[in-house]
Parts: structure tokens; sequence; C-alpha cells
């Protein structure tokens, strides 16, 4: 038994990996379709709070925010792809290592959804994978803005990226620390989310973070319809803004924190 359980909780991860990678091309395939049902447009992000001109942007993760930013926007995921996909669980991570209670009601009500243990209209629902067409982020010098695709006809200027696990750092419930949906050594459960976490275990002695002893393995998907692996080392930073032209990131501490991206999703 001792020499069989290694065996078989390797066996379990590589099919949950497996799981996940056939969940996020389901995605992009739905987006994708999305987009011929839609004069070959993606769906608005979701991922923005306030209204009107006032607005800016949250974590890519939403996936029903506090309310509509305008009229002919959807607060919610599922109002725009509802019809397509029916089971909830298909856009929140197996790997993740709690499940919101209420996934597939949300899902199910769309714009109308209102945790019923919560004051009215003030409860979104954050998941696990990051969801980046039609969405703008902060990079910084030298790289810029980042900007998701937005249409099937996108020139070289917009991201292929359409969604990818989640890997970040910073984040306001748990500054400090790296968190993703897969579990690596030293992570616990970050507080009020549905990913783990560590504390800065990684930290080199120039004070920059030493990704490659990060030892996971995530997935991105892509406008072409593959998705591929890839390593924390492997991937560049993005801030979530508080600006909709992405110029301007969250004040360190007080936001989202960083959200790390596959370095194909700038090629």
């Amino acid at each position: 038994m001792a020499m069989l359980v290694p065996v078989l909780d390797k066996v379990r991860r590589q099919a949950q990996t497996l799981l996940v990678m056939i969940n996020q091309r389901e995605i992009v395939t739905t987006l994708n379709c999305y987009t011929v049902d839609n004069e070959g447009s993606y769906p608005e992000s979701v991922a923005t709070i306030g209204s009107g001109s006032d607005w800016n942007w949250q974590e890519p993760t939403v996936l029903t925010g506090y309310r509509r930013r305008g009229p002919q926007f959807h607060r919610s995921m599922s109002a725009y792809l509802g019809g397509y996909i029916e089971d909830a669980g298909k856009v929140f991570c197996c790997n993740a290592p709690e499940r919101y209670g209420y996934l597939q009601q949300s899902w199910d009500a769309g714009d109308d959804w209102d945790n019923p243990l919560t004051a009215p209209d003030s409860d979104p629902v954050i998941g696990t994978y990051c969801f980046y067409f039609n969405y703008t982020g902060f990079m910084g010098e030298p790289l810029g803005i980042f900007q998701g695709p937005q249409s099937s006809s996108d020139g070289p200027g917009k991201s292929r990226l359409l969604i990818s696990d989640y890997f970040g750092y910073d984040h306001w419930r748990n500054p400090g620390a790296y968190g993703s949906c897969e579990k690596f050594i030293h992570s616990t459960l970050t507080p009020g989310t549905y990913v783990s976490s560590a504390f800065r275990s990684y930290q080199a002695d120039d004070g920059q973070a030493d990704l490659t002893m990060i030892n996971i393995k995530l997935n991105a998907g892509y406008t072409d319809g593959h998705v591929e692996c890839y390593y924390p080392s492997e991937t560049v930073p993005m801030e979530v803004s508080i600006t909709p032209d992405g110029s301007e990131p969250y004040p360190s501490g007080a936001g989202p924190g960083i959200f790390y991206l596959p370095e194909d999703a700038l090629h």
C-alpha cells in the first residue's frame, strides 16, 4: 500500500490535468461557436466594476459581476454562453481545493443571480479560470497594454489567449503570496477564494520571484482552438487596471495583484 498510494495519486493528478485541458478546449470551442453566431465577435468581458463611463477592470476570474456596466452589457458570463454550456462545472477548474456552493444556481440565474445569504445584488461569482476575451490589462514597460481577443478576425495587435488556469501573486486576500487552482508545495486554501496559496517561499536573494521553484503545470486555450501546457517559469506578469484603457494598475496590496500569463499570449 505504501508503494501504491503515490502511484495512484500521480495517476489521479494526471487524469485531473487531462480533464482541465478537455474543459478548456470545450470552452474555446464554445467561444468560437459564439463568434460564428455573433458576426465574428467574442462576448464582452464581465470582469468590470462600475457603470456608464465610470468603471474599471476586475480580476479576469469573474463569472458574475456586481452589476451591469450598461444596458447593452451583461453582468454574467452565462448570459452570453449559457445557451452553449449548461454544466457550470465546465467553467470551474476541477483541481480547485473548493467549489462555490451556488455555482450551478448562479450560472442558471445569469444576470438575475442574487445569493440568498447576502444582501441584494452584492454577490459576484469569482471562478478559478482566467477569461481574457475582450479584456484589457496593465503590463508596464516594455510590454505596455495587454489586449485580449475581440473577434475571430483580430489582427496582430491583439492576443490570441482566451482562457488560462489562474496563477498569480499578491492578491489582497493573501498579500505576499502566490496562488493557483493547482496545489503546490507549502500551499493552503486562500480564505474567501477557491484557490491554494503559499507565502514567500520562493523569493530569490535579489528580491525577485524565482518561479522555477514552483513546480505546477498550467494550461491555456487560444483562438485557433488549441490548448497547451506551460509552467510558471514560462510566464509574464499582468496587473488588473483601474482605468478602462489598461494604463494604471491597482496599488500594490490593495487589488487582485499580479496575474501571470503564458508567454505565448503575447505572440
